[in-house]
């Protein structure tokens, strides 16, 4: 549990800090802030990822759970409604090529 806490606060550092290192890489010691955080979300002694998660993830997932169940089966719907059309297109160009190939 410690490891998914860790991984999952890692991950939305990481989303977060690919937008942000541009607009603030220019401060004074910001790799080494960086760094120190990481260290910080790791350190078993702080338990610093633990308690980000515990304080500010899961109550935001716990709250908008129903919007992510949501938005996973209009997903899934869509892939296969995405896979039937592609696969159809693709059947079809086949067939065409065939016929083309056959033709000549």
């Amino acid at each position: 549990v410690r490891w998914m806490m860790y991984w999952i606060v890692f991950a939305l550092f990481m989303a977060t800090e690919t937008f942000t290192d541009l607009l603030i890489s220019w401060i004074p010691f910001y790799y080494e802030i960086k760094t120190a955080f990481v260290l910080w979300l790791l350190s078993p002694y702080t338990r610093g990822a633990s308690l980000l998660y515990r304080k500010f993830v899961h109550p935001t997932l716990s709250r908008k759970e129903k919007e992510i169940d949501t938005y996973i089966i209009r997903a899934r719907e869509r892939s296969y409604e995405t896979m039937v059309h592609f696969g159809k297109r693709g059947l079809n160009l086949a067939a065409t090529a065939a016929v083309q190939a056959a033709t000549k």
